[in-house]
């Protein structure tokens, strides 16, 4: 088992209303961002993540958003080495989608 953080739509949506600094990655291809990503986030599509690894911020939160939380969880991971503060988006944007019809 990893030890990936996971956040779910509720608990983003809740830290992003208080304010608090996270920083929004979504690894989406282009034809799926087109849909629609999170206010604020960045798009880098999975297959460039390792050229801007070393453009990330160490000392922030880094959430990673896919479709549904699988290529983000890898993303995550594969970050998580070089001693990032990652999390992944637990159900990915078809959950944070299905969320906010509640």
């Amino acid at each position: 088992m990893n030890d990936i953080p996971q956040v779910t739509p509720q608990e983003l949506r809740e830290r992003l209303a208080s304010g608090e600094e996270l920083v929004l990655i979504d690894v989406r291809e282009d034809d799926e961002v087109a849909f629609g990503m999170i206010d604020g986030a960045e798009h880098i599509p999975m297959g460039e993540i390792p050229a801007h690894s070393g453009q990330l911020s160490p000392d922030s939160e880094l959430v990673f958003i896919c479709r549904s939380g699988a290529r983000s969880q890898r993303v995550c991971e594969y970050l998580q080495q070089f001693g990032l503060k990652v999390s992944n988006l637990s159900g990915g944007m078809i959950a944070w989608n299905e969320s906010a019809e509640e």
